[in-house]
């Protein structure tokens, strides 16, 4: 096992300069960032200056085929997630990509399997389960304190926060709006605290109401005129152990709070509120309402790049898995042609 691991970046896009590689650095001589590659190439040039990267590319094929490589971040659209993780797989490569996994359930199974045939750790970011009120709550439900979780809710809602960059309005590019980009990690988050269910049946709507034409945007200016993604989307979710699961997400939509990111959990012996973490229980002869008084302060972003650079380099394995991201894409996916059916759709 080597000492020191030799990361490459996909993408040069804000996640990548802003999240993956600081977070990286942070980890101090256990990695080594020694390339990067963007079609456009200009940008990788220019985080190459600006992080002291030495070998720069055009593309995911010439970095991997140029630089010996241990661990691949990939931080592109979702469009381009499945060739670039697979590539990197089939190069021998770890490989920490952005969530949502894929397009579709079928390019998640695909890079599922690639990663089961060159033994080698796939996982998402999905930051969130890497918070500190995740982090704590999980050991709280490991412990019994929430008994049977048979009900959640989880929660994207933005009243007018359509992203003024990037290719987020794009659905070639992203393949759908809030709900594959900011419901996901709540989504994510809900079904992780849960234990990853099975689903087996889903139930969507989507809405294009607001982002097609000119308002307020929160988050800068976007192109309503080429916005061509749902502004909003509301899902049910069942699970072959009977639970139910509630989701809403929003780019944009006329409620009173500006931007909200929450879970909410129901179980028979306690519940929970996710963002703040409070649990709620029953106990003694009272009704009661718990929440910590004290938290660890952490990045979560900084917390999910450190446990997979430790799970590399032989520590435990990461959170996220290959097959719940399938299990993640089925739902997402779901949603998706249930909205397009109107009607609720068997998994």
């Amino acid at each position: 096992m080597t000492d020191t691991l030799r990361v490459g970046i996909v993408g040069a896009g804000g996640i990548a300069q802003q999240v993956h590689i600081p977070n990286y650095l942070k980890c101090g001589d256990k990695v080594e960032i020694v390339a990067i590659c963007d079609v456009a190439f200009e940008k990788a040039q220019e985080a190459a200056e600006k992080f002291s990267i030495p070998n720069v590319y055009h593309t995911v094929d010439e970095m991997l085929a140029g630089t010996k490589l241990d661990v691949v971040s990939v931080c592109t659209p979702n469009k381009f997630h499945k060739d670039a993780s697979i590539a990197a797989l089939n190069a021998g490569c770890h490989v920490l990509c952005e969530k949502p996994p894929a397009m579709t359930v079928e390019e998640a199974q695909e890079m599922a399997d690639a990663a089961k045939r060159a033994g080698k750790f796939l996982s998402y970011g999905f930051h969130y389960r890497h918070s500190k009120e995740v982090d704590t709550l999980k050991r709280f439900i490991d412990a019994g304190e929430l008994g049977d979780i048979y009900a959640a809710t989880a929660i994207a809602m933005r009243r007018r926060g359509i992203p003024g960059w990037g290719v987020f309005t794009n659905k070639a590019l992203q393949g759908g709006g809030p709900l594959i980009d900011i419901g996901c990690h709540m989504l994510d988050a809900a079904l992780f605290l849960m234990g990853y269910p099975e689903p087996t049946m889903v139930f969507g709507a989507t809405y294009q109401k607001l982002g097609t034409r000119k308002g307020v945007g929160l988050l800068g200016d976007w192109d309503y005129e080429n916005f061509t993604v749902e502004d909003m989307a509301r899902g049910f979710v069942q699970f072959a152990n009977g639970a139910t699961l509630v989701l809403e997400s929003a780019f944009a939509a006329n409620v009173k709070i500006r931007d909200e990111m929450n879970v909410k959990l129901m179980g028979d012996a306690g519940g929970a509120n996710v963002f703040p973490l409070e649990i709620y229980q029953e106990k003694h002869g009272a009704l009661i309402d718990v929440s910590p008084a004290f938290l660890p302060e952490i990045s979560p972003y900084e917390r999910e790049i450190k446990r997979f650079v430790d799970a590399c380099l032989g520590g435990e394995p990461p959170l996220s898995t290959p097959e719940q991201g399938v299990k993640l894409q089925r739902i997402l996916n779901g949603l998706y042609r249930s909205a397009e059916l109107g009607e609720a759709v068997r998994l």
